[in-house]
């Protein structure tokens, strides 16, 4: 007799865990689903790369990317420095092997690939490709990696020799 109120109390158990699971993914499939993505709040790369002018362009050629502009102003006397407010506006990194594209969408020269290329960098541009867009010859610094993935405690990155190619 004992036997049968004990495996009635492992199904019991059983079908308790189990509502609370399907309880669980069902909470989180509605969090999910409701999440805020707004210009306030750009969560994830899906957001960013269909704010990228030219998205189709973008993501086939290249990359999307935010563009951070700010201006710094230094007084000699007495030394200072200023900070201009940043501003944040959706852009796109061209890779290096895809420049053709931006030559034939008249955004670039063949002497502005000439240079940019003797330089090592790339391009990148804000606003739209058929309208007037605003490219420039940018350089990939990887000098001082992604702070992010160093683990605390794991003591000062040491310069990327890529640093010194200016």
């Amino acid at each position: 007799m004992k036997r049968k109120s004990t495996s009635a109390f492992n199904y019991t158990l059983l079908a308790l865990i189990g509502g609370v699971f399907v309880l669980g993914v069902g909470v989180g499939i509605a969090f999910s689903s409701t999440t805020n993505v707004n210009a306030q709040n750009v969560a994830s790369r899906e957001f960013l790369d269909r704010s990228a002018p030219n998205p189709e362009v973008c993501v086939q050629y290249g990359a999307s990317a935010m563009v951070v502009e700010s201006r710094a102003y230094v007084t000699l006397n007495p030394f200072n420095v200023y900070m201009a407010q940043p501003s944040m506006e959706p852009g796109c990194v061209v890779r290096s092997n895809n420049w053709s594209v931006l030559e034939r969408m008249k955004a670039v020269t063949s002497e502005e690939v000439r240079d940019c290329k003797n330089r090592l960098n790339t391009f990148g541009f804000t606003g739209d490709l058929n309208n007037n867009p605003r490219v420039q010859c940018i350089y990939q610094n990887n000098s001082d990696d992604n702070r992010f993935l160093v683990e605390p405690g794991a003591g000062v990155n040491k310069p990327a020799p890529e640093s010194e190619r200016f």
